[in-house]
């Protein structure tokens, strides 16, 4: 094995720290441009928002050269206890927390708030890298697969009690990684049948979604019989779960959407499939975000030209919608050039990811892909309307400290194990 350098820059990936600063810096902007306007100009103004989050991107800094400083195994060796750390400090903050929103997110320490699930991502990333690179694992077995889930969501479940139902879809990116080292795709199949299952019960109800379901099993094994008689002999069990799963699923889906979400999520998702049009209620932050982006056009209004920004018509608009902004201010092509940064980085990630030697790595490479990945798909399917609102951050972007430097956390520590892979062999 080689002697690793003194030096913590010397390996390290000037590419992703460029992709970084780009991110970072176009996302002030476009926060100075959202939470600012003629009479509140100043740069430096701290009690604002552009101010504040000028503080949080200093204080990454510190972040930064903080994760360099360890030695790449100290993440390898210490991550398991990293990530019972950090569940036990997210569910602490479901006693000690502050409740915004509606929802008990946030530990506040003298007038500053910290929300630990922005962070726990990282150390589940890390865990679930662990878990996977040992050499007497084996992902095909069963008991192994529910480890890997015991990883995923454990943190998940503490999140689902604050609620942050939000937070809680980023930790099914972590399928990515596995089927990334194996896992059959009978679960992402059966993920995307259980979301179809679930949006055609919400539109066309519980009855005519069961017959439909039933009437196609049905049909099916009188084919299947058809075609071999002795199909049920062998498959009549089969046959009979396959029946009751159906019919419990979809009438669960009926029941969970009718008695357990709140009214708020169900207009959402009403508003999505088009069963409902609220453009004054539940459904205005979408609409005034669509607008917005509409307005923009090929180039855009200019940097802090943009009347509906500087009209404050979208809420939210510096955080969960802050892309509108940039659709607005730069256009098409400035939005156009925010989504290849982003491919770039997911790019880079996923490709230097491959070149390690190091399963952990490489495992932990692809967990970060995933989460940014997901992150991004879901805040801007939901800026421009295709997808219901679930109030999930864009990378680098959005404002927030925990945002910022849960992304940044995320991110560094994949290059500091990246800067180390050329001494592992």
């Amino acid at each position: 094995m080689r002697q690793e350098r003194n030096n913590i820059f010397a390996e390290i990936d000037w590419i992703l720290i460029l992709l970084y600063i780009l991110l970072v810096s176009f996302g002030w902007l476009n926060i100075y441009a959202a939470s600012s306007n003629e009479e509140t100009r100043e740069v430096f103004n701290f009690s604002a928002r552009y101010g504040k989050q000028l503080i949080w991107i200093a204080l990454s800094l510190p972040i930064m050269i903080f994760v360099l400083f360890f030695n790449a195994k100290f993440y390898e060796k210490f991550s398991s206890l990293l990530y019972l750390i950090s569940v036990i400090i997210l569910a602490g903050v479901l006693v000690f927390g502050k409740k915004i929103n509606g929802a008990t997110s946030w530990y506040n320490f003298g007038g500053v708030g910290l929300q630990p699930s922005e962070f726990t991502k990282t150390f589940t990333a890390l865990a679930l890298a662990k878990l996977m690179s040992d050499r007497q694992y084996n992902l095909n077995l069963i008991k192994n697969q529910l480890k890997a889930f015991v990883i995923i969501f454990t943190p998940a479940f503490f999140i689902a009690l604050q609620p942050d139902m939000g937070s809680v879809l980023i930790y099914f990116s972590f399928f990515f990684v596995l089927n990334r080292e194996g896992l059959t795709l009978a679960y992402f199949i059966i993920g995307a049948l259980s979301i179809i299952l679930f949006l055609l019960t919400i539109y066309f109800g519980i009855k005519w979604v069961l017959i439909t379901c039933l009437l196609f099993i049905t049909f099916y094994t009188l084919y299947a019989v058809y075609k071999n008689k002795r199909f049920l002999r062998f498959n009549i069990f089969k046959v009979i779960f396959l029946y009751v799963f159906t019919s419990l699923f979809i009438v669960g889906i009926g029941y969970t959407y009718n008695n357990i979400l709140e009214q708020h999520q169900k207009d959402r998702f009403d508003i999505l499939l088009g069963k409902i049009k609220d453009n004054r209620g539940v459904g205005y932050n979408t609409y005034q975000s669509e607008l917005t982006i509409s307005s923009g056009g090929l180039t855009g209004k200019g940097f802090l030209q943009g009347d509906r920004t500087q009209g404050n018509f979208v809420p939210e608009q510096d955080t969960d919608y802050i892309f509108s902004t940039v659709s607005e201010e730069w256009g098409f092509l400035g939005s156009s050039f925010v989504i290849i940064l982003f491919t770039l980085l997911l790019y880079r990630i996923i490709f230097l990811a491959e070149t390690h030697t190091n399963k952990f790595g490489r495992i932990y490479g692809y967990g970060i892909a995933s989460i940014l990945f997901f992150h991004v798909l879901v805040n801007i399917g939901m800026v421009i309307g295709i997808l219901p609102t679930i109030g999930i951050p864009l990378p680098f972007f959005s404002y927030g400290g925990s945002s910022l430097w849960g992304f940044t956390l995320l991110l560094f520590i994949f290059i500091r194990l990246d800067a180390h892979k050329k001494y592992d062999w």
